[in-house]
């Protein structure tokens, strides 16, 4: 597959299929989630969107992870925050054949040149606290690239969204809510949530997204998101709800049953 959209094509935010897919970890089925290998796999696939996840080093840089420590993904061990970047970029990537975990730079001048959209998660610590400074970091981080307009900014802390949006400049700005959270929400109360702290989308899982969730933010003015949609049935409920952006572990397949059309119910 070649990189979308095509090698002198505009990219237009406002003219694109829906639902929108994202590569989630850069596709987490199938290449080292969020490594620079995952990213080059994923911009060979026609999807709209790259997701990633940052949390930050001990000296406030913007690290490709999506644990907020380090055991699972690579050969270092602890709490990402606790190492400098310099000392971070030292360690290798598991199923990568030894790459270096990405810094958000590298990431965001890939995903540049293969004319995506950033779909950029920033995280909270390991004990749910904003990273001070991160934010506005990660801005300065895309605007290096270009890319403030083509990236969609996201984050389960309201706080998060709230800097983002104040800032200002980005494709979206997405409140994720998690199951716990959304469960106690009525539709109208997500809505409102999402405008209190600046949010243009709000994010949940597959398998909590409805008619009434989606109603409820399109009377605001607002998108549906969700991630999770991973396997044939959850595409084709992404789908048939109509959301407007759907993260998936396995791009190629979202692709395909989006091309496919939208099943019965």
């Amino acid at each position: 597959m070649t990189a979308w959209p095509p090698p002198g094509q505009q990219y237009d935010m406002h003219n694109l299929t829906l639902p929108e897919i994202a590569s989630h970890r850069g596709g987490a089925f199938l290449w080292p989630e969020n490594s620079l290998l995952a990213i080059r796999e994923a911009l060979k696939w026609p999807t709209e969107q790259v997701e990633l996840d940052v949390h930050a080093s001990a000296d406030g840089e913007p690290v490709v992870m999506h644990d907020a420590t380090l055991d699972r993904m690579t050969d270092g061990q602890g709490p990402v925050v606790t190492q400098s970047w310099e000392a971070l970029a030292q360690l290798r990537v598991r199923g990568t054949g030894g790459e270096t975990i990405p810094h958000l730079s590298h990431a965001a001048r890939l995903i540049h040149g293969g004319g995506q959209v950033l779909r950029l998660e920033v995280k909270a610590d390991a004990q749910g606290r904003p990273y001070p400074g991160l934010v506005a970091r990660c801005a300065a981080v895309v605007d290096q690239h270009g890319m403030r307009p083509r990236t969609v900014f996201m984050s389960f802390e309201a706080a998060n969204v709230a800097e983002a949006a104040a800032i200002g400049g980005f494709a979206q700005t997405v409140w994720l809510a998690e199951g716990r959270v959304l469960r106690g929400m009525r539709p109208r109360d997500a809505a409102a949530m999402c405008r209190s702290c600046g949010a243009t989308e709000l994010g949940v899982p597959e398998g909590l997204s409805d008619v009434a969730l989606r109603d409820a933010l399109r009377a605001e003015g607002l998108r549906l998101s969700v991630w999770g949609a991973n396997h044939a049935p959850t595409i084709h409920r992404a789908l048939r709800l109509g959301v407007d952006a759907m993260a998936t572990d396995d791009p190629p397949l979202a692709l395909r049953l989006r091309a496919s059309g939208v099943p019965a119910a």
